[in-house]
């Protein structure tokens, strides 16, 4: 903003050199409108082409101020102009050799590949939880807003393995694939799966029949926009209270409540306990909705008091950040593990 008003400012003055140059040529040698403008650019430019009137004193006088103030104006103008380059070289430069180094930095992070609009909403929310990830994204001037916003990003195409690299993706905890083009997020997924094989891969689909080959060329889960848009309507007009309560839990906007996933580490005491032996729900003031056992597919809902907790067991719980918290720390819940497929 700035440089942008000292190059406003500066051409309206090159500009009013030439309006008044113009004006006293005319009225000083008694020529045309276009023979004082020609005088006046070849006096500002003193490239030395011949004058096309008599030049008397005052003409010449005033030819002097026209060149101290054009050869002035053009020498700030071509200042700036150098200024604005390196100030804005070197400022990139820092930037980006400042970035490069925090994500090397990164472990156990997320990649989101296209921050258009499915994007921009997991962006926001990672950014919202402080949630390490990294973008990349090949539109600069989306690059340019999340810049601006301090967030990880890359300027490239996710279909590309250097730059899938870049993002440190051998380091990597998931990846999300929300790119426009079916056939871009097949071409992300299947280079991301070569690059890091234990990577946790969500993709977006478009097409019917691309969630079967997202999941062949290695994504774990693939998300239509169109289909869980229309679902959303269907049950908002058939069953209005339940997603408003759905709403609540999966915190759709500033709700105390949360809806987590825990993972029980072998670490914790809480191995090898029955859930009313820890008594966690008055312990922590929340509510444990489901337990799906390590490697199992059978999921208990609303589990009893007798249910013997094991390490791997992941539990769907129902409460204040402030307690879902507790309950992670107590269950030595770390992060790194991946809660796939409740």
């Amino acid at each position: 903003m700035k440089h942008k008003r000292q190059i406003i400012l500066t051409a309206i003055i090159f500009l009013t050199i030439i309006i008044v140059g113009t004006i006293g040529y005319y009225n000083l040698l008694n020529v045309s409108l276009t023979d004082a403008l020609y005088m006046t650019v070849i006096t500002v430019s003193t490239v030395g082409y011949t004058e096309v009137g008599v030049m008397t004193p005052e003409s010449k006088i005033f030819s002097i101020f026209i060149i101290f103030a054009g050869v002035g104006t053009a020498g700030y103008a071509f200042t700036r102009i150098v200024v604005i380059f390196i100030e804005g070289s070197l400022r990139d430069l820092w930037r980006n050799k400042k970035m490069e180094s925090k994500i090397a930095k990164l472990e156990n992070h997320y990649i989101l590949c296209g921050a258009g609009e499915s994007g921009r909403v997991v962006a926001d929310l990672f950014f919202k939880r402080d949630v390490p990830f990294v973008i990349i994204e090949k539109d600069e001037s989306i690059v340019s807003n999340y810049l601006q916003k301090n967030m990880l990003i890359i300027g490239g195409d996710a279909t590309e393995e250097s730059i899938l690299e870049k993002a440190n993706i051998k380091k990597a905890k998931g990846l999300i694939s929300a790119l426009s083009k079916d056939v871009d997020n097949l071409y992300t997924v299947l280079t991301a799966r070569q690059l890091n094989s234990n990577l946790y891969i969500i993709s977006r689909s478009i097409d019917k029949s691309s969630p079967s080959k997202l999941k062949k060329a290695g994504a774990n889960y693939t998300i239509s926009a169109n289909a869980i848009g229309g679902r959303r309507m269907a049950s908002l007009m058939l069953r209005p209270s339940v997603v408003s309560f759905l709403d609540i839990i999966s915190h759709s906007g500033d709700i105390e409540f949360n809806l987590e996933d825990i993972f029980l580490n072998e670490n914790s005491e809480m191995v090898n306990k029955k859930i009313g032996e820890l008594n966690i729900p008055a312990r922590f003031g929340l509510i444990i909705l489901a337990i799906k056992k390590d490697n199992k597919k059978i999921i208990t809902f609303n589990p009893g008091p007798e249910v013997v907790l094991e390490k791997g067991d992941i539990f769907l719980v129902l409460g204040k950040d402030s307690q879902v918290s507790a309950l992670k720390e107590y269950a030595h819940d770390n992060g790194e593990h991946i809660t796939c497929c409740f």
